[in-house]
């Protein structure tokens, strides 16, 4: 076999600058009948048609998102290293995860920590956790609205998919990422290809580009998020509870082009623990059947071995396979 071109790896992960919906998510609650209906039609076509979307014109204060970004970047200082290192992986109870990657499959600094129903965070930095768990109860405003949109969207009541989750009492994990500047990456990948669990991700960042989305169209997309917005990708269990109305997309995120470091914020915003999650029976008819077995989302997230703080996505192993 003749030895693989680097050159030819690293452009195997190009993507195409294709438009992502934008919603406004003041007018998903506007007071005037009309306008919020075309933006939740609007908001409807942006989940079924893509399965992500940039969140505009929502109740985060500036200074939040900035605190938040900053503070990350003061925190993954590369003097303290040492002192990051006492969250290095433990074990399966874990709260707050650290560590660092550079290889040719991932390359990245990251924090994780469980954000609800009880927020965990570095006792030795007070300050950067007020930031962050001020951030956290912000998001979370966010995405309790959001979940009234999109139950209306699917023709419900607005408290549908709070019910059907248990939003309310939902397990959150949020993950703080730095990926290095492609001068000092050990390859193109940030991290690699995978679906997230939950209803919703949520994600900010500090300089565009390095995020791609696998479209419906079997297309790999650039993501550029607008100032202060954020990027909205719908999470495997929302697609299992709509039976694969609203799906959730692979995405992956890569380091080649950065000419600086790339500092993200993630959150996983899931059911609670102890709900059991499964096509709901609105969704399911004899033209529709039932695509995915039910489960707790606790269970879903231990399905392959891991620990909750790692929230890895199990919904290949919830599809009901056909005969």
């Amino acid at each position: 076999m003749a030895p693989c071109d680097e050159t030819q790896i690293w452009n195997s992960y190009s993507a195409f600058d294709d438009e992502i919906p934008t919603v406004d998510y003041s007018l998903l609650f506007s007071h005037d009948p009309a306008q919020r209906f075309m933006a939740l039609e609007f908001l409807r076509h942006a989940c079924q048609e893509f399965g992500f979307f940039y969140l505009v014109n929502h109740t985060i204060p500036d200074a939040v998102f900035e605190g938040i970004l900053k503070g990350i970047s003061n925190y993954f200082d590369p003097t303290t290293l040492n002192e990051r290192k006492i969250y290095r992986k433990k074990g399966a109870l874990d709260t707050i995860r650290w560590d660092q990657n550079s290889s040719s499959g991932e390359n990245r600094e990251y924090l994780k920590l469980f954000a609800h129903p009880k927020f965990h965070a570095p006792a030795k930095a007070s300050a950067f956790s007020k930031i962050i768990e001020e951030y956290s109860k912000e998001m979370r405003k966010v995405v309790d609205g959001l979940a009234k949109a999109v139950s209306k969207t699917l023709g419900f009541e607005e408290h549908y998919i709070e019910k059907a989750f248990n939003l309310k009492s939902g397990f959150d994990v949020m993950a703080m990422n730095l990926y290095p500047p492609n001068s000092t990456s050990k390859g193109p990948v940030g991290l690699p290809e995978h679906t997230d669990p939950g209803f919703v991700i949520t994600l900010i960042q500090d300089v565009n580009g390095g995020l791609q989305i696998l479209s419906h169209k079997g297309k790999w997309i650039n993501s550029y998020i607008p100032h202060h917005g954020i990027l909205i990708q719908l999470g495997d269990h929302l697609e299992i509870l709509t039976n694969g109305k609203y799906k959730s997309h692979i995405h992956r995120v890569i380091v080649d082009n950065n000419k600086v470091k790339r500092i993200s914020v993630v959150s996983l915003h899931g059911p609670s623990l102890d709900k059991v999650i499964s096509p709901g029976i609105e969704f399911v008819d004899d033209e529709h059947p039932k695509e995915y077995h039910g489960t707790t989302y606790k269970a879903s997230l231990e399905a392959n071995g891991c620990h909750l703080i790692d929230v890895q996505s199990s919904l290949q192993d919830l599809r009901i396979l056909k005969p």
